[in-house]
């Protein structure tokens, strides 16, 4: 492995390690308030450090969208992936809801032979379905209740899959202020309605955890891109999988969470068959390219809150 592969990995082992404590901070918030109102004021406080990145943004032109659909559908989905996880995290333990997001990318690989015109080939089909079997051993329909949670997680899993769909579409068409400006103003809208509909006063250390939520979301992000710039995506993007260890020690000494047996299995298989596919795209025998091979390589489709800010570096370069 190179230099830049290594520092690359570690970029992105310590970048997935920040958004495991982003995400328990989450969880620690929401057995508290609403989950809505949770993601609101870390929303509200993210907004000063985003509108100093738009202020950059040099491009003269107006804030109307040049692809209303697809950029309404992507804004959409984002809206929909972060009410979803805010909700499944204050809810479940750590390590269910990210075995149930990991399977994003399997979803990716789906819906990109209807909406992309793709070719899946027969090992990628079979990753697909090893994945899947994993997230039904994770949910075992029938052995134990599906509550919310569950639902919100996989709901969030798929709306980030047609989120990336959503960009892989778009291309470079849009500039940076449309793709960052039209989610904020959909999240403003949800998550403020919501606290007409449940709403309880925040101490100042909860709110202040909330701003805490918006930089480790930023940080994190910012850690992502220069892994992304470091190294290549194949050698990058399997960290992710790292947050599955961050899930089950953060859950273990803070929430006395210990995963059975049934969540190991379910959560081994995604996680294989999400390796495999990119394994396979590694050695150049998959024809066509997954999510992690696709031009905006540095989204994946489990936590894409931070590809704005790549956008924005491009942009700057």
């Amino acid at each position: 492995m190179t230099p830049g592969n290594i520092k690359g990995a570690l970029l992105a082992l310590l970048s997935m390690g920040l958004y495991s404590t982003h995400d328990v901070i989450i969880k620690l918030l929401g057995e508290t308030y609403p989950a809505l109102q949770v993601l609101f004021f870390s929303a509200l406080l993210s907004f000063p450090p985003i509108a100093l990145l738009l202020l950059r943004d040099p491009t003269p032109a107006t804030l109307r969208p040049r692809n209303p659909f697809w950029v309404g559908l992507r804004s959409a989905c984002i809206v929909i992936s972060g009410v979803c996880g805010f909700y499944a995290f204050s809810t479940l333990p750590l390590a269910q809801v990210y075995s149930i997001l990991f399977a994003a990318p399997m979803i990716v690989t789906i819906l990109s032979v209807p909406f992309l015109g793709e070719k899946v080939g027969i090992h990628r089909a079979l990753a697909v379905v090893v994945g899947l079997c994993g997230v039904l051993v994770v949910l075992r329909p029938g052995a134990t209740q599906i509550g919310l949670g569950h639902l919100a997680a996989l709901v969030g899993a798929t709306a980030g899959a047609v989120s990336a769909i959503a960009v892989r579409k778009l291309g470079r068409s849009e500039r940076t202020v449309i793709l960052i400006l039209w989610p904020m103003i959909g999240n403003f809208i949800v998550t403020g309605a919501s606290l007409g509909l449940a709403y309880r006063p925040m101490e100042l250390g909860d709110l202040a955890l909330t701003g805490v939520i918006a930089i480790l979301g930023l940080v994190a992000g910012f850690l992502l891109i220069l892994a992304y710039q470091a190294g290549e995506a194949t050698n990058v993007a399997p960290m992710q999988y790292s947050q599955i260890l961050w899930a089950v020690g953060y859950g273990w000494f803070l929430f006395d969470e210990h995963p059975d047996g049934a969540t190991v299995l379910g959560a081994g298989l995604i996680v294989a068959s999400g390796l495999y596919i990119l394994m396979r795209e590694r050695l150049g025998t998959s024809r066509t390219r997954p999510v992690t091979g696709s031009r905006l390589s540095a989204e994946p489709v489990t936590a894409p809150r931070w590809s704005l800010l790549q956008r924005l570096l491009r942009d700057r370069d």
